[in-house]
């Protein structure tokens, strides 16, 4: 009997740490949210053909989007952020939803794709960092911590346009 003991404890221990604790401390729940961030520019035009950023300046309520699809290939969640005055975006993915913990986790089913920048001097997209073909997730190990709230913060970019044309003096 001894022999059952023995074999079924180490299953009931990767049951346990396969399912995850669910016990929760407290009376209230701490909410777990997915956060991208990252910077979005104008590339100059010396660096014109490059992925170099050098000289390039930060453009505010310029756009990118947060596409992710599920393990079928289909839109779980679709999101467009703006920058702020120093080209910056934290994009809070509310709602984010992972049908399977694995194959649905952000670092493999997210990517960012630029979509606009309100200049008109620097609106071309380029694909530094892969701004055009949509850019993976980076796992940085940056979190941040409240009151019954923790933020799991993934980093992309930087991600430029550029402008339509870059004339030599």
């Amino acid at each position: 009997m001894s022999w059952c003991f023995r074999f079924s404890s180490p299953i009931l221990f990767l049951v346990w740490a396969v399912e995850g604790d669910d016990a929760s401390y407290g009376d209230a729940e701490e909410k777990v949210e997915v956060v991208v961030e990252g910077v979005v520019s104008c590339q100059s035009c010396e660096a014109y053909g490059t992925w170099s950023l050098a000289d390039s300046k930060p453009i505010s309520n310029a756009k990118v989007s947060v596409i992710c699809k599920n393990h079928k290939d289909n839109i779980s969640y679709y999101k467009v952020f703006p920058t702020d005055e120093s080209g910056y975006f934290y994009a809070q993915l509310n709602e984010f939803k992972m049908d399977n913990n694995i194959l649905d986790h952000p670092l493999h089913s997210c990517r960012v794709h630029l979509v606009s920048s309100p200049l008109p001097t620097c609106n071309h997209l380029t694909n530094i960092n892969y701004g055009i073909d949509g850019a993976p997730l980076r796992y940085n190990n940056k979190r941040l911590f409240g009151e019954n709230y923790e933020a799991v913060i993934y980093s992309v970019g930087p991600f430029a346009f550029r402008p339509a044309q870059c004339y030599k003096n």
